[in-house]
């Protein structure tokens, strides 16, 4: 038997090499495939630069406090005073007599610890629960003359403490950082708080 000749063998399947050619595709969809994926890149690798700024901001920001509060902790101590019961006897010394869940508000501890912290500075005599006219419930705190004179004399030095510790910023960039920091505090503070983180 003879063999077929070559062309007989190419012209049995006349349609292959088209059937599994691969369609060519346009030069205007690969460019708008190719826009769209490195639209898709560009936009999670400006997620991840944003969210490493803001985990840089909380990491510098709580440093700072921490470096600050370590000077004004020490200042306080001088005169047997943790900061929190430093801080109830300056807003008391400014303010006047408050209520205890005012207190509670202005120095940011829970209502139980502001309690606790009255009645360690009324047992030293400085502070003095008083009643309130409208509300037998309500308590206010005071301090007592041994309280003012108290605060009177350290407050000078303790504010004079604090502005040498920040005086790393010029006044200019102080009232900058805390106009920045309140507009940062009021918007973390209007945000919905993750489930199991208090």
């Amino acid at each position: 038997m003879r063999a077929r000749p070559r062309t007989a063998r190419r012209k049995e399947n006349p349609g292959r090499a088209s059937a599994v050619a691969p369609v060519k595709e346009s030069a205007g969809a690969r460019n708008a495939r190719g826009g769209e994926a490195a639209r898709r890149s560009g936009a999670r690798r400006g997620a991840a630069a944003e969210e490493e700024t803001a985990l840089k901001l909380w990491v510098v920001l709580a440093r700072a406090q921490l470096a600050v509060a370590r000077h004004a902790e020490a200042d306080v101590a001088r005169h047997g005073l943790t900061l929190t019961e430093f801080a109830i006897l300056e807003v008391l010394y400014h303010r006047g007599p408050l209520l205890l869940g005012e207190v509670q508000r202005k120095i940011l501890v829970s209502s139980g610890g502001v309690t606790y912290l009255v009645d360690r500075l009324a047992a030293r005599g400085l502070v003095e629960r008083r009643e309130c006219a409208h509300d037998r419930r309500a308590r206010y705190a005071a301090l007592t003359p041994a309280g003012e004179k108290l605060v009177a004399r350290i407050f000078p030095e303790h504010a004079e403490t604090i502005a040498h510790v920040v005086s790393g910023l010029s006044a200019s960039e102080q009232a900058r950082a805390i106009t920045l920091l309140r507009k940062l505090g009021l918007a973390a503070a209007g945000m919905q708080v993750a489930a199991g983180t208090g």
